[in-house]
């Protein structure tokens, strides 16, 4: 056992060609150019801002540690009494590898089982080291987004055609660039006059682009759908209930949500990078999409008196306003109810996620639409 542990650390310590040759495929995969910033946020979990794929130099040391502590009550009952005490110098060689990493101090007792507890102060480190790094309100924003809840659960869907779950190679290389804030495009002007960087995100808050309105109509569709599979009536763009501008809802239930009351819904979609939100979303994640909830409810206030109102309010980066992540919580419960699948609240969070990555490159590409080719 001891040998074993110790060739398997010392391996570890040689991954940082293989992680290399995984930064060249992801890049080639992807086409996208990854700066040593943008890959160590790519190696991220997704929870913490990341795709998922994990940097196996980044997590030997954790890795190693968790399973040195969880064996060795183990290994000292199975090993001779003078061997089981001789002091393994390659898990204190580790142990200060990792403390450089973390720059914490290690997990105790049980805690020091489990490779989560290592592997999370190093995760933090990587964060605070990108925050650190960010160069500007925008950057700030796109990584406090990107940590959000249910920002990235486009991630976890299955590419099945049947149920518009796949997205195209174009969809998955601007949702990735977005995420991670890559080079998208040459420096160009849009068709409203405005000039475009390389990140192309001016796309995603132009009044001109039809991806808004993709974006948009997509997004209710899919509650509306969700609604009548959960066995509500629903109806999109009720006649009934205009306001005095002449505008209407985006859709109401037509049997009651609850206490009596039926439920009519908005759908908005700020955008997390506007000049007129990145202030408040590079210090707060969702901050766009709480004040837009905020200026729907005050929009439809008449209605408050007959009926729930709840404002459908996610950024184009994917933060949710915390009553909308109720509602669709409660949409999921619904579903699971009258189908009896527990994952069906998860199945609904990707199925709006991967609609917002769509209506983002639907964005992204009408700046481009005026330039000849």
């Amino acid at each position: 056992m001891y040998t074993l542990r110790t060739a398997s650390c010392q391996g570890s310590f040689r991954l940082t060609e293989f992680d290399i040759a995984l930064k060249d495929g992801l890049s080639s995969i992807l086409n996208v150019n990854l700066s040593e910033d943008q890959w160590n946020q790519a190696s991220l979990p997704v929870r913490d801002g990341g795709l998922g794929i994990r940097s196996a130099a980044s997590l030997a040391t954790s890795a190693f540690l968790a399973s040195a502590a969880r064996t060795n009550d183990l290994q000292s009952r199975i090993l001779p009494q003078p061997v089981s005490t001789i002091h393994e110098h390659v898990i204190e060689t580790t142990l200060q590898r990792w403390s450089v990493q973390s720059g914490t101090s290690a997990p105790e007792g049980v805690e020091a089982h489990n490779q989560k507890a290592w592997d999370s102060k190093c995760i933090k480190v990587i964060k605070d080291n990108l925050m650190l790094n960010a160069v500007d309100n925008k950057d700030k924003a796109r990584l406090l987004a990107t940590q959000a809840p249910h920002s990235g659960d486009w991630l976890f869907a299955t590419p099945i055609t049947a149920i518009g779950l796949r997205m195209s190679n174009e969809t998955i290389r601007v949702a990735v660039g977005i995420r991670l804030g890559t080079r998208l495009c040459e420096p160009h002007t849009c068709p409203c006059g405005t000039f475009v960087d390389a990140r192309g995100l001016h796309g995603l808050s132009c009044r001109r682009s039809a991806g808004r309105h993709t974006r948009h109509s997509q997004l209710n569709d899919i509650i509306w759908r969700s609604l009548c599979r959960a066995k509500i009536p629903a109806s999109k763009e009720p006649l009934g209930l205009t306001r005095s501008d002449g505008k209407r809802p985006d859709g109401v239930t037509l049997i009651p949500w609850s206490h009596g009351k039926c439920l009519t819904w908005d759908v908005t979609v700020p955008d997390t990078m506007a000049t007129s939100h990145v202030q408040a979303t590079s210090t707060a994640a969702g901050a766009a999409a709480d004040r837009a909830a905020a200026n729907k409810k005050t929009k439809y206030a008449a209605l408050q008196s007959t009926h729930i109102f709840v404002p459908v309010s996610v950024e184009t980066m994917g933060s949710w306003n915390c009553e909308s992540l109720n509602f669709v919580n409660n949409i999921g419960r619904k579903l699971t109810a009258v189908t009896g699948d527990p994952l069906e609240t998860s199945y609904l969070f990707q199925r709006l996620s991967v609609a917002i990555q769509r209506g983002n490159e639907v964005s992204f590409i009408g700046t481009l639409s005026d330039i000849d080719c």
